[in-house]
């Protein structure tokens, strides 16, 4: 039906081709090899595969092996003993043969096996052919596919690293390190953010690059960030002549760079420019389509990054306006101590937070010092810790005692409108006489660094923090009493000073106390020392920082009040107020009278946690006169006043105010608007001026 067909049409006579002349055009050889005798005819195509003449072939596969390297003949004969033992009809392979010029060519065979009725290989009858062009096709198809991944995976690489970038600097420095756009082949870039109409230069490319005049540039002129802003499509110059002619007023300030091609890319977010990339090469001519493409993708990444990043520095620069608002203004000037605060916000997490500090003067040589974090990482508890930290300043300015301050302030924030508590110390510090009263409601315990730079933990009694103790009704703070000797350092600060995730809080305080005794002698040296650490660690909680040093020169002024509460019950609040009595008495220089005094305010202490119902406030004070005299005071809230009586043979009681009596040079008693008051005076010698 073919013939037929055919012989109607005007055909050439050798058609169709016979099978030898389609190999031969295709530069295919066969080759026929007899198991059996071991002979193996080759055709003249096949001899030209392997470069070969009819003289050089003897009919034996072995003289082939002139033209296969050794690593490659032992490869091939192994498929091919593996094909005839396995069974297998059929077998192919590429393999690589030495041509006379001592080049190397791919070649490929391939051979199907002839067994006989038992199922002996007998025969294979194959092919063979220059397999060059093939692989080289096919391995350029695989370079181009390889590059193709490797740009698609910078850019996926650079995408996922712009969604941890929280500034524009950091967004910079992203693109500018090594392993960042240089991969794209691009040497250096140059960024401009738009901003009130005008194109501000963040990133000037190369160094020595800058163009005087441009750091800032209006969208409407020759420029080519501001080409891309103004049309919002990308611009991508692919010669000098193209840069020269585009660019008249830029190109005489960097025709220098060697800069063969740039790329322009527009940056758009939310429909909106804000801003322009220019990616520079020094080695490129050309982009080709996908690499346009992989370029826009990524300038749109940034974009996204960018806009966020400029959102994060404005709500940053925000908070920290407000937090910088609700800390104190200025630091007190205190006669008699050395005094340095820092704050440092969290490096990653919300920049604002309800850490705090404050320093508080106070009546007779007294200064309060206080340190605060109300929970949470927002405006809010900035907004609370700035009510906190004033209604806490009014209430120790008003006089009440350490541990009065702190009830109130927790009972005022219990009754504000939020769920936040706040952790806080309080500490009174006397600096005429180094009596330190703390109170702990919560916080992490402060440090004491010695004159020699030793540091320890000061261990304090705690109670709730604030607000919590308001609302389970537990008011009751112990207040620890302290010396500070002239030259030791107080040292208070908040918990992201030692806190770490997944570290332990006391190897925290071990590294910080570690930290200030090998930190510089001067205080606000030490203060910076302390916040250079914070910085380089980074964190997701804020730092508030207090140091207070005690001087060595200082006299204790007309007025001078020690003053602490003594619950009833509590043996820790009574030997407290002994140790404040007795270093009033040691630092207000009456030492010759020290036994006596101490004695005297033991028995008013004693009598008033006895014979009355709650607590008692003790208070030490210096009057000034005719004559100096120390005032112990003890205050209750019974309206009853006491009377001396004798004790009696076998008494064990009644013997309080007689020793009073005779101990002190005046006594007396007052009553008060809810309870009375017990006190006496003795008199304490002249100081010599120095």
């Amino acid at each position: 039906m073919v013939d037929r067909a055919a012989g109607a049409l005007s055909l050439p006579d050798d058609w169709p081709a016979h099978a030898d002349v389609s190999l031969h055009l295709n530069r295919m050889g066969t080759f026929d090899w007899d198991l059996t005798s071991g002979l193996m005819h080759m055709d003249g195509p096949g001899l030209e595969v392997f470069d070969l003449s009819q003289e050089e072939y003897d009919g034996r596969p072995e003289s082939l092996g002139i033209r296969v390297p050794a690593d490659e003949a032992v490869r091939l004969d192994t498929m091919v003993a593996q094909a005839l033992k396995s069974g297998n009809d059929n077998y192919g392979a590429y393999f690589r043969i030495r041509r006379r010029d001592g080049t190397l060519r791919w070649t490929h065979t391939q051979g199907c096996v002839r067994r006989d009725e038992t199922g002996r290989p007998v025969r294979i009858i194959g092919i063979v052919r220059d397999a060059t062009q093939e692989l080289a096709d096919s391995t350029a198809h695989v370079e181009v596919d390889l590059e193709r991944r490797r740009q698609t995976s910078v850019v996926e690489s650079t995408t996922a690293a712009l969604a941890h970038a929280r500034t524009v600097q950091d967004i910079i420095e992203l693109l500018k390190n090594t392993h960042g756009l240089e991969h794209l082949g691009a040497t250096s870039l140059v960024m401009g953010l738009l901003e009130s109409g005008r194109i501000h230069l963040v990133a000037e490319g190369p160094e020595g690059s800058f163009v005087p005049g441009t750091r800032y540039t209006r969208v409407d002129e020759q420029y080519p960030m501001s080409e891309v802003v103004r049309t919002l499509t990308p611009r991508f110059i692919e010669s000098k002549a193209d840069f020269a002619r585009s660019y008249p007023i830029l190109w005489p300030h960097i025709r220098g760079l060697d800069i063969s091609a740039a790329a322009y890319l527009p940056l758009i977010a939310q429909a909106r420019p804000i801003g322009a990339l220019g990616l520079l090469y020094s080695d490129k001519t050309s982009f080709s389509a996908e690499e346009r493409n992989l370029l826009v993708a990524l300038g749109s990444s940034i974009a996204q990054s960018l806009q966020r990043a400029m959102l994060y520095e404005q709500e940053h620069d925000l908070a920290e306006g407000l937090q910088q608002a609700m800390l104190p203004r200025r630091i007190p000037e205190v006669p008699g101590a050395q005094i340095a605060v820092r704050y440092r916000s969290a490096r990653f997490g919300q920049d604002i937070g309800g850490d705090w500090y404050d320093i508080i003067a106070l009546p007779g040589g007294r200064v309060g010092a206080v340190i605060g974090d109300v929970q949470g990482h927002d405006t809010h508890a900035a907004a609370v810790m700035g009510q906190l930290r004033i209604v806490l300043r009014a209430y120790a300015a008003e006089g009440h005692t350490p541990a009065t301050v702190m009830a109130r302030a927790s009972v005022f924030l219990h009754e504000l409108d939020t769920d936040r508590f706040a952790t806080c110390t309080y500490a009174e510090v006397d600096l005429s006489t180094g009596v330190v009263q703390v109170v702990r409601a919560g916080h992490v315990d402060p440090l004491i660094r010695e004159l020699n730079g030793s540091c320890r933990r000061l261990a304090l009694q705690g109670g709730l923090p604030l607000g919590l103790s308001a609302e389970f009704g537990r008011l009751e703070y112990p207040v620890s009493t302290v010396e500070l000797d002239p030259g030791q350092t107080l040292v208070m600060y908040t918990d992201g000073l030692v806190e770490q995730p997944g570290a332990d809080l006391d190897d925290g305080m071990q590294l910080l106390a570690e930290l200030v005794h090998g930190g510089p002698r001067d205080l606000q040296l030490l203060a910076d020392r302390l916040c250079e650490v914070v910085d380089e660690r980074g964190g997701d909680d804020d730092v508030a920082l207090l140091l207070l040093r005690r001087k060595g020169a200082f006299t204790a002024q007309a007025g001078g009040r020690l003053q602490q509460h003594v619950a009833q019950g509590d043996p820790e609040a009574l030997r407290s107020a002994r140790h404040m009595v007795r270093a009033a008495v040691r630092a207000w220089g009456a030492g010759d009278r020290a036994d006596e005094i101490e004695l005297a305010a033991d028995e008013m202490i004693t009598n008033a946690l006895m014979h009355t119902d709650g607590g008692a406030i003790v208070t030490a004070r210096v009057l000034a006169g005719a004559e100096r005299r120390l005032r112990v005071e003890v205050e209750d809230r019974s309206s009853a006043l006491p009377r001396r009586r004798d004790a009696g043979v076998a008494g064990v009681s009644g013997r309080g105010l007689m020793l009073v009596d005779r101990l002190s040079d005046s006594w007396g008693v007052e009553s008060r608007g809810s309870g009375k008051c017990v006190w006496c005076e003795f008199r304490m010698p002249e100081r010599i001026a120095p």
